[in-house]
């Protein structure tokens, strides 16, 4: 499915025309102007890139510095796509959008309901969280092993008489530790069910299968960090399913080989000089990776 068919950034003469005459080169101090000061001017006309077209799957692909978490960023805003974890702003974002337009390929203005952007930063919040959460568990859970080893030895030592109503509630729980096990206690009365317990990466590929719904855009920023191979070999073909069977359009900023492999992507490389669309055979990162195991095939076979 493709709801965004094209995506215009400021020219270079747009560019040139804001630098020379907009009231914001007082802010940028003209004797001192750069990149990092006028960013995310001067940025992409070094690149020869000002127009792209979509895909149901499109991939920016670059080192660092390249520009790609840059060009993700952009398009979210432009789009009004939500976000979970902020970004790299700068005073001049907002100009800077005033250049840019694009296309959706059913007319409207919008993308639809439910699209998002999902970036490093939102992955490693909720594995913080999730860290934080299960922490909690666990400490709530040894005070419960505390208390239930405290009853029984209570009951074996003293017994329990029940004087008023307000100790119905105390009796309750003194008879229920005594007819169940340590286990089943705890568990019952954690009133919390603890995540399972799974490595960063098996999360954080949770993360992706949990955010990503049917019938809607997302932007995607080196999804690859925090998985192994095999984790990125899985994210590939969930991302190639979603895209074909389930209504998703994804753009996706990443060097990983497996996701740079999926058929029928559509690569940027924002590492040529201009940039411009490539076989993912021929990325220099990519190139790498063969080379290494053509040396080394002796020891494959």
């Amino acid at each position: 499915m493709q709801y965004l068919k094209s995506f215009t950034l400021a020219s270079e003469q747009q560019e040139l025309e804001f630098i020379l005459c907009s009231q914001e080169r007082v802010l940028l101090d003209m004797s001192c102007y750069n990149k990092m000061s006028a960013y995310p001017f001067k940025l992409f006309p070094f690149k020869g890139l000002h127009h792209l077209e979509f895909s149901p799957v499109t991939i920016i692909y670059g080192g660092n510095g390249s520009g790609k978490s840059t060009l993700l960023n952009i398009i979210a805003e432009k789009l009004g796509i939500h976000r979970s974890a902020p970004f790299n702003d700068s005073h001049l974002m907002e100009h800077y959008l005033g250049f840019c337009s694009y296309e959706m390929y059913d007319g409207t203005s919008k993308p639809p309901r439910g699209s998002e952007i999902i970036t490093s930063d939102g992955v490693f919040d909720f594995l913080l969280d999730l860290r934080a959460m299960n922490h909690g568990v666990d400490q709530k859970r040894e005070e419960l092993f505390d208390e239930y080893r405290a009853t029984i030895k209570d009951c074996q030592d003293n017994g329990y008489q029940m004087r008023s109503l307000e100790d119905y509630d105390e009796l309750k729980r003194r008879n229920e530790a005594r007819r169940v096990t340590k286990t089943q206690y705890v568990s019952r009365r954690l009133g919390v069910v603890e995540q399972e317990t799974k490595s960063n990466g098996e999360s954080a590929f949770g993360y992706f299968t949990h955010k990503i719904k049917e019938n809607a855009l997302y932007l995607l920023d080196e999804p690859e960090n925090s998985l192994s191979a095999a984790l990125q070999a899985r994210l590939a073909q969930f991302l190639s399913d979603s895209a074909r069977f389930y209504g998703c359009q994804f753009i996706i900023s990443t060097h990983s080989p497996f996701l740079l492999s999926m058929r029928g992507a559509k690569i940027y490389d924002l590492d040529a000089s201009p940039a411009a669309v490539r076989r993912w055979s021929e990325l220099e990162n990519v190139r790498a990776y063969y080379e290494l195991f053509v040396q080394r095939q002796e020891e494959f076979d």
